[in-house]
């Protein structure tokens, strides 16, 4: 199987990871590939947590320094 990549800008990024990873190039574009195909899930994985959130609603309460000192212990 072939992949040829026309894209002067493209070739240079690939070559680019397959350097600093130490890769060959097909390596460095799989990694890039699973990568970006691993990021896509998250956002299907946090949706309900954001969901939850927004039904839970706004308490009026202001988050200022004081309340954040108090969370960390200062």
């Amino acid at each position: 199987m072939a992949l040829h990549i026309r894209d002067p800008e493209t070739d240079r990024l690939v070559r680019t990871l397959a350097n600093v990873k130490g890769l060959g190039l097909t390596e460095a574009i799989r990694l890039a590939v699973e990568n970006e195909l691993n990021r896509a899930p998250l956002r299907e994985r946090i949706r309900p947590f954001q969901q939850r959130i927004a039904r839970a609603g706004r308490t009026g309460l202001k988050a200022d320094k004081t309340f954040f000192d108090e969370l960390s212990g200062d």
